[in-house]
């Protein structure tokens, strides 16, 4: 349809936007000032083949407003600011043409959950495995090198994303589901037949981890890409399966494991829970899809360390190492701790069950409200808040109230912080290269739950069995991760306190 200039736009707006949107199923043809207005983006195919991605089907104006509103892209303040706002890393596509919603895309919600709940899931019980291993096979092992175990495990499942992202990029997340399924499940059985630590590192550590990183980080890329306006909240509705699982998995494989309960044993409890996940990731397999084509490109390392380069992205990163460096160490050592200080055992069954079941709360929640206050708003007051309650309650707490009071806050802090971190990512960057920064962002911070737990272990190794150390230790690591957060937010917002980032 003809195109409107300048000057008839500001004289007449009303007529043209009435006219532009009563050809929102046309192809428009571009124009010179469009160029200059945003990037050259018109039309793109989705993997949806009876639908044809309407890319930017309103103004430019239109387009930048709601991104704005959103804190997908910087404000533009002057008339010359328009093309560098939009011609920035994080415009991608046109927020109009997400679904939003619709069948195809809650479903994809539904296999990320089934996924979260096999991978994210079982990592939420590194303490069962810890405090079974010290107890039984690996007892005369010290805490800190039978860390080395779950800390590789969350290692290998986080770094992976770096790899798994290209491949996502290049063949979408059809293959990875598939592939990672079966190499997850294969880890989980010959964990199964583990004896020794070397095997427990080979089976659980590294083989079980690379399968269920392929399958996380497959789930994850994907509902991001159904997504715009309601991203966070789809992403906390997806994670809220790892809580769960770790609700589930901890209760049901502590009663198996138990000689006084069930009296399974260890082989076969691992046996139950591998054909579990075989279910629900198949489940993932026919419903996980992305809503672009693959790209394929080769891997190139170059695009790892330019992603980097970004200072946005750059500061993102430290922040969410710093955080994983002590977020794991609750998880980890709550327990063991817990038994020192004359918790009863029983009740010590229920505190990682307890911590999972608040992070369901903690990873929905915050999601829903940080796409209407800002996603880097909420992170930062989840931040702030994990580093408040390690502190202050974690360390003077020494009665079972004040254990529980702190399992509960913090498990619903941490699920904040994991269902806001990819959104965040998503939020800085291209819709086409979310794969690519999303493993980026995880390979990183994977160092982060490498070390953590063995550090923390050495600490209280060198205090003699006390705890303060590996408190102190978690709670600045937050501390610090919040000063990179907030350094973040003040480079797209400045120092304005209401501005919806």
């Amino acid at each position: 349809m003809p195109r409107s200039t300048t000057s008839d736009m500001s004289d007449s707006s009303n007529s043209f936007i009435a006219a532009e949107k009563a050809a929102t199923n046309q192809r428009r043809p571009r124009t010179e000032s469009d160029s200059t207005i945003r990037p050259s983006l018109d039309r793109i195919p989705t993997q949806i083949h009876h639908t044809e991605a309407a890319i930017y089907p309103e103004p430019a104006s239109v387009v930048q407003a709601e991104m704005e509103k959103t804190g997908a892209a910087p404000t533009a303040k002057k008339d010359g600011d328009v093309e560098a706002a939009m011609s920035s890393p994080s415009t991608g596509f046109d927020p109009a043409d997400f679904p939003d919603g619709g069948l195809e895309a809650w479903l994809v919600v539904l296999g990320g959950w089934c996924a979260l709940f096999c991978t994210f899931g079982l990592v939420n019980c590194v303490g069962v495995f810890q405090d079974y291993y010290l107890r039984g096979p690996l007892s005369d092992y010290s805490a800190s090198e039978v860390s080395w175990i779950t800390s590789m495990q969350v290692w290998c499942m986080t770094f992976g994303g770096a790899i798994w992202g290209r491949v996502y990029d290049s063949y979408g997340p059809r293959p990875l589901l598939i592939g990672g399924t079966i190499v997850y499940v294969f880890g989980l059985m010959m964990t199964s037949l583990a004896t020794q630590y070397y095997q427990f590192i080979l089976a659980q550590s590294l083989v079980a981890s690379m399968g269920s990183s392929a399958a996380f980080n497959a789930s994850l890329a994907s509902v991001s890409s159904w997504f715009f306006r309601r991203r966070a909240a789809a992403l906390g509705i997806m994670v809220s399966g790892s809580s769960l699982g770790g609700v589930v998995l901890p209760i049901m494989m502590t009663r198996m494991i138990d000689p006084e309960i069930l009296n399974v044993g260890f082989p076969w409890t691992i046996r139950a829970v591998a054909f579990l996940f075989l279910g629900l990731l198949t489940v993932s397999c026919f419903t996980v899809k992305s809503r672009l084509p693959p790209n394929p490109r080769p891997l190139v390392l170059r695009e790892y360390v330019d992603t980097l380069r970004d200072p946005n992205m750059a500061l993102l990163v430290c922040g969410f190492f710093m955080f994983f460096w002590g977020m794991f160490l609750p998880f980890t050592y709550i327990i063991i701790q817990a038994k020192e200080q004359g918790m009863d055992p029983t009740l010590t069954t229920y505190l990682l069950p307890i911590m999972n079941a608040v992070s369901i709360l903690g990873r929905i929640i915050p999601g829903i409200v940080a796409d209407k206050m800002g996603r880097y708003n909420v992170m930062i007051i989840i931040v702030v808040f994990s580093a408040i309650v390690t502190l202050g309650l974690w360390i003077p707490g020494r009665s079972d109230v004040t254990v529980i009071l702190f399992v509960v806050l913090f498990g619903f802090s941490s699920g904040g912080f994991i269902s806001l971190g990819p959104a965040l990512v998503a939020q800085i960057s291209d819709i086409r290269q979310i794969g690519i920064r999303t493993g980026t962002a995880f390979a990183v911070q994977s160092f982060g739950a490498l070390t953590g737990s063995p550090i923390a272990g050495a600490i209280v190794a060198a205090q003699g069995g006390e705890y303060l150390g590996l408190q102190l230790f978690c709670g600045m690591t937050m501390v610090v991760s919040t000063c990179f957060l907030l350094v973040a937010r003040h480079r797209l917002a400045g120092f304005d306190l209401k501005k919806i980032v």
